[in-house]
């Protein structure tokens, strides 16, 4: 699966890319912003997006619109990988039609079959 990772802190992408393309075999590209993620979009369709809610030119809701409005096809799933995971920001989020929330910090030896359980509809938070 080809996946998306926007996460403005390098360390994250460092820790969460490691661990889906080595523990999960994911095919992953990266980007550190909102601009970086819609011009990765923009080149190359991802089988799904993890993205990080707090990012220095957007907060991920705002980006969650911005790519639903420069896509010209269906957006692909969006799992959000965020520290707010409170009841209010998650139900906020879903309703927005995120696939699924992880909370920071996680465990990148489960992370890679968390985000496929999520896509696969079998657990929306964890």
């Amino acid at each position: 699966m080809k996946i998306l990772l926007v996460d403005d802190d390098p360390a994250i992408r460092l820790v969460a890319g490691m661990a889906l393309s080595r523990l999960g075999r994911h095919d992953v590209r990266e980007a550190e912003d909102a601009s970086g993620a819609l011009a990765a979009l923009a080149a190359e369709r991802p089988d799904a997006v993890l993205l990080d809610y707090m990012l220095p030119d957007a907060d991920g809701a705002e980006l969650l619109g911005r790519m639903r409005d420069l896509s010209d096809q269906d957006l692909p799933p969006v799992v959000f990988l965020t520290a707010k995971d409170d009841p209010a920001t998650v139900d906020r989020l879903m309703g927005l039609g995120a696939r699924g929330v992880i909370a920071k910090p996680f465990d990148p030896t489960t992370l890679p079959g968390r985000l496929v359980a999520i896509l696969a509809g079998a657990a929306p938070r964890s």
